[in-house]
């Protein structure tokens, strides 16, 4: 967006747009400075619960950001809307963050550690993050993968974005990396992508195993799985958690086919 940032010293009241961000300055050591979250932020479940909501991630409240007078407010270019974002640099400093893989994700948090004071923390965060995607065993070899991310209409995961990223380092080849961004995907173009795997999301849209069988039925020679989306787009220190998870789906997928 072409804005700088400059903070006269550490923010001590921030807001945060952006859940895997929000899970994040927690896990920083800063709950005592978070004053404010959006809807959508759900970690750590017990201490968002006790801050101010400040609408959603696409519908700011910007009377109760007044009211909460934030020193930083935290947002993210995908997440966020721009309308949004700029009505709130007019009064506030504003940090966003743009990632689209692991080491935009990494160098988010060294730039948070750095704004907030928390370099020791952050250095610690990067460091567990790093060893766990080191140990990564991809499934051998690459799978043609579709990931879904909603339903009514079809919404699959295309190229330029963290998800796309995340399947690549699984060996999950995307179906879909041909298209930009979440392409609506008619039941006509799944058949013909033909993926030996399909991937289906607990978020946005929560997919549960009762939604399986109408993509079964769309395409009968594909292993259905039903993912941990967190796992897959949270871009925050949720990482920390996700190398195993991905492994322990990648173990199961490559034992199905």
């Amino acid at each position: 967006m072409g804005h700088q940032l400059m903070l006269p010293q550490p923010p001590q009241r921030i807001v945060s747009l952006v859940p895997s961000q929000t899970e994040l300055l927690f896990d920083l050591g800063l709950a005592d400075r978070v004053v404010g979250v959006t809807k959508f932020c759900i970690h750590p479940r017990e201490q968002v619960k006790q801050k101010v909501k400040t609408g959603g991630t696409k519908n700011f409240n910007f009377d109760r950001i007044d009211e909460l007078q934030p020193d930083l407010i935290i947002g993210n270019k995908e997440e966020n809307y721009k309308a949004g974002i700029e009505q709130l640099q007019q009064k506030y400093p504003v940090w966003m963050s743009d990632i689209y893989t692991l080491a935009d994700a990494l160098e988010m948090l060294q730039q948070l550690g750095k704004l907030t004071g928390t370099e020791a923390r952050a250095a610690a965060l990067e460091q567990g993050i790093e060893s766990g995607f080191a140990q990564l065993r991809p499934v051998q070899p690459g799978i043609k993968t579709a990931y879904f991310i909603w339903r009514k209409p079809y919404m699959a995961v295309g190229s330029h974005n963290i998800i796309d990223h995340i399947l690549g380092r699984c060996g999950f080849v995307n179906a879909f990396a041909h298209r930009q961004r979440y392409p609506e995907v008619t039941p006509d173009e799944l058949q013909q992508a033909s993926p030996q795997l399909i991937l289906l999301s607990s978020e946005p849209y929560p997919f549960k195993e009762k939604h399986m069988a109408e993509f079964q039925e769309l395409c009968p020679q594909a292993s259905i799985k039903v993912v941990d989306g967190e796992m897959f787009s949270w871009y925050g220190s949720r990482l920390l958690h996700a190398p195993a998870y991905l492994q322990q789906v990648i173990d199961e997928v490559q034992e199905a086919l």
